[in-house]
């Protein structure tokens, strides 16, 4: 446990970061998954769901709670599968 009052503090303020970050990763998590589902499966909505997913990967990373290079790299993997399925 903590002994001084700043380092309680830095336990209360992780836990808030914590539960946020959570969230953001959560959210960006459900969005690239639909994206990917609705890229193999070739719905029409497709384009859509994909930009959502770099939006929120875009969002994630502003806020910091992914790396930016991370963002990128996954968002260059969605395209990459996105226009691999177009291609066909």
């Amino acid at each position: 446990m903590a002994n001084t009052k700043s380092a309680q503090k830095h336990v209360r303020a992780d836990e808030r970061k914590r539960v946020r970050n959570l969230k953001v990763r959560s959210r960006v998590k459900t969005f690239v998954r639909k994206a990917e589902q609705s890229v193999t499966t070739g719905a029409e909505l497709t384009l859509e769901a994909v930009r959502q997913a770099c939006a929120e990967l875009d969002k994630a990373a502003s806020k910091g709670v992914i790396h930016k290079n991370n963002a990128a790299r996954r968002k260059s993997r969605l395209m990459a599968k996105f226009n691999k399925a177009n291609a066909a």
